[in-house]
């Protein structure tokens, strides 16, 4: 399939002077991308079988999930998990990790005549399906899966040869426990057992209009239901399965059993059909290639991932997606996690993926509300460091003593506001950003005291996994960052919010950042002396872009702060992301492509990634941190290429996302951008640095007018819907966007 350019390029080429005799010998123009032979080089491919989670081929549809891997000599198992379903008991834990966490489901068991012998597999990311065949001492068994992109549904479909036709299916429903409760248990970690925990009820398997239904209920009411039926059609055996989940009523049951009557009822070419259309119409929604085929890989499973894991519509993503494991983790952690997860949705212009954060935030704003001490809840809101979906859980004030963790919801709003930068939803802002930023700053405002130099000081507050002191890092970034957005926010809403002035009054008076002689300290009086993953007190680098690349000596600044960070050891995957974002934000293209490669030792076969259980952000910040190279729209300007490596001369994308409502396609080759282009959706200011060698030209459907105010920076007239190609040279380039050639091998996840 090859996406071609409409009568807008071709206006273009007229402008440029190319003569249709030129537009004739031009064989592809555009995006010239054949989506089927593009993405299989990236299929994840397995040569032998895989025996855990991370190396399972893994399957989703934005809430229900699979993963498929050897459970024993006789055995394959399909794991089924779902999103929304967790417990629903009193908030009797702080965080919910025992209460209100994610609960596990079972799994589905094909059993084989023979003992396993081998066998092979491929994740077909362009039809999101996973094929493979199974080896056994009796024969061999065929099988196609997927979890349907529209249906609440796992369809598997299994061909056995002669000597395997007696292979049987077998259901296993799991203890419906606390993940965190049975990985205390079994590591005997007593800091993750909660004494006197009580399981909820087993499960109980029942028949329903000639589906079996295994149906699991809670302790505090409602229900998971998960159903399935086989049909066998011809040589093949199809099991078509699907989960729902209740509360506080008992529905799930009839839910389920809905759905698989419907489903098992379709054809399987026909639920094909369907499944595949949604997943076509996804991929080329933007268009990235690098001349690594190893990270170019890794980002377009990054791409099946986001999307597997959810929609508009679908779950938080939290720590684990779909694909829940016994875990100390089982919901999802505000003080970093969710908000790397969610980073690349951005500028990758998948911003329907990054509703569900945005939907679950303005849903639960009550929520939120009652997270506070009762004091604060008249004006105030926030986030705990970890919650079950509904994004409960308490919110500790600074008492003088300990060092409350206030800045959680802020960092959450921040991943809103870039949501709203790149959308320019104006209703969105006004209806639920705004008021929701207000109570999150306004937290910050209750425990801010003056000192005799007008200067205001936070009290000792938490920097997440480091320690407390008072003017933390962490927190003052958010809240300068927090009143800036809320000024910003009311000048574009024109509302005249009596607040106006005391927020204006925090960033002219609030207390500098702490440093020292390594750089940025944690807190004032807290130098940086060990070991530490986060980057938490790093924010106003990035992702904030307080302090940048335009202000004197703050690079200075940024490179003995990473360093000294990353001095000290006790690293995990996010801090090479993060530090490879940090030199991108200062343009610093090969630091930032050493720090990603450092990431390499700790992604796992299927690009899954562990610390003592699953979670799933690192790997979705690295597809953050090769954006960050290609395109950066921080502080109203557009950056292309602003951080690109040496070792990556020939790079394209299409259609990645921008603060503004901006499009941008640009193609680079032998380490000179060729071309920009800028679509503007929203008819904000368009700033840009194409970073174009030599006098740069414009040319659109019109004459635009483009000034220079200094080297490098170029002010464009665009209008809403019009876009504009930048360039450089004698001539028109070719505007072709196709992948870039690559001689190293392709395929490099799974087990080979």
């Amino acid at each position: 399939m090859a996406w071609k350019l409409g009568r807008t390029f071709q206006a273009l080429l007229a402008l440029a002077g190319i003569a249709g005799s030129v537009m004739a010998d031009t064989t592809q123009v555009g995006v010239a991308v054949d989506w089927p032979s593009f993405l299989a080089r990236h299929d994840l491919r397995w040569e032998r079988m895989p025996s855990d989670y991370y190396e399972a081929p893994f399957l989703g549809n934005g809430m229900m999930g699979a993963m498929v891997r050897q459970s024993g000599d006789h055995a394959v198992r399909w794991d089924i998990g779902r999103g929304d379903v967790q417990d629903h008991r009193p908030l009797l834990d702080k965080w919910g990790m025992f209460t209100r966490c994610r609960l596990p489901i079972g799994y589905f068991e094909l059993h084989t005549v023979g003992k396993i012998t081998g066998g092979s597999a491929r994740l077909d990311l362009w039809n999101a399906e996973a094929t493979g065949e199974i080896k056994t001492e009796r024969g061999s068994i065929k099988w196609e899966s997927f979890v349907h992109a529209e249906h609440m549904a796992m369809v598997v479909s299994v061909e056995p040869s002669e000597g395997e036709k007696e292979c049987r299916w077998e259901w296993h429903a799991e203890p419906t426990v606390s993940p965190r409760q049975a990985y205390g248990e079994k590591t005997k970690s007593r800091s993750r057992i909660m004494k006197d925990y009580q399981p909820n009820p087993p499960a109980e398997l029942i028949e329903q209009e000639g589906i079996t239904v295994c149906i699991q209920p809670l302790l505090s009411g409602g229900e998971t239901a998960t159903a399935w039926v086989e049909k066998t059609q011809g040589f093949q055996t199809i099991l078509t399965a699907s989960v729902a989940h209740s509360f506080p009523g008992t529905s799930a049951r009839n839910d389920a059993v809905q759905e698989v009557r419907h489903v098992a009822g379709t054809s399987l070419a026909e639920l094909r059909q369907s499944h595949r259309s949604w997943w076509h119409a996804y991929y080329p929604a933007s268009f990235l290639s690098i001349p690594d085929p190893y990270w170019e890989s890794f980002y377009w499973i990054q791409m099946y991932k986001l999307a597997s894991a959810t929609r508009a519509n679908g779950m938080l993503i939290d720590n684990l997606g779909p694909w829940l494991l016994i875990t100390p983790w089982p919901g999802a952690w505000w003080n970093l996690n969710v908000q790397l997860t969610y980073w690349p949705t951005y500028p990758a212009n998948r911003l329907e993926l990054g509703e569900s954060l945005n939907r679950v935030l303005y849903s639960n704003t009550d929520t939120l509300i009652e997270n506070v001490p009762e004091a604060y809840r008249h004006d105030s809101a926030g986030l705990p460091r970890a919650s079950g979906q509904d994004c409960a859980g308490s919110v500790e004030a600074p008492n003088g003593k300990n060092g409350a963790e206030i800045g959680l919801l802020l960092w959450a709003c921040h991943n809103s506001w870039l949501h709203y930068r790149h959308t320019m939803n104006d209703e969105t802002l006004r209806n639920h950003l705004f008021p929701l930023l207000k109570r999150a700053v306004a937290y910050h405002l209750h425990f801010l005291s003056e000192d005799e130099e007008g200067t205001l000081h936070l009290p000792k507050t938490y920097s997440p996994e480091y320690g407390a002191g008072p003017d933390c890092n962490f927190d003052l970034a958010l809240l300068r960052w927090g009143c800036t957005a809320l000024i910003d926010a009311a000048s574009r809403l024109k509302i005249d919010d009596p607040l106006l002035p005391r927020w204006k009054k925090v960033l002219e008076n609030l207390s500098d950042y702490p440093v020292d002689e390594n750089g940025y300290m944690i807190a004032r009086g807290l130098s940086f002396t060990k070991g530490h993953r986060h980057f938490s007190h790093l924010l106003m680098l990035y992702p904030l872009y307080l302090v940048n690349r335009e202000q004197a000596g703050a690079e200075e600044l940024m490179l003995r702060s990473v360093r000294h960070w990353h001095s000290l050891g006790g690293r995990e995957g996010y801090s090479f992301t993060g530090a490879s974002s940090i030199s991108s934000a200062f343009g610093r293209g090969d630091e930032s492509l050493e720090y990603l490669n450092g990431l390499k030792p700790f992604l796992q076969p299927n690009t899954l990634y562990k610390e003592a259980g699953p979670v799933i952000e690192t790997p979705l910040s690295a597809a953050q941190s090769i954006h960050d190279m290609l395109i950066q729209s921080w502080g109203g300007t557009l950056r292309v290429f602003p951080a690109a490596p040496v070792a990556w001369p020939d790079m394209a994308f299409h259609d990645l996302s921008a603060e503004g409502g901006f499009r941008v396609s640009a193609k680079r080759v032998g380490g000179k951008t060729r071309f920009v282009r800028i679509k503007s959706l929203a008819g904000e200011p368009c700033r840009i640095r194409p970073g174009l060698e030599g006098k740069v030209k414009v040319a659109g459907e019109r004459s635009f007018a483009m000034e220079q105010p200094e080297p490098g920076l170029f002010v464009l007239d665009l209008k809403k819907g019009e876009e504009a190609i930048l360039w450089s040279g004698e001539q028109m380039p070719d505007l072709c966007v196709s992948p870039v050639s690559s001689n190293a091998e392709s395929n490099p996840f799974g087990l080979q």
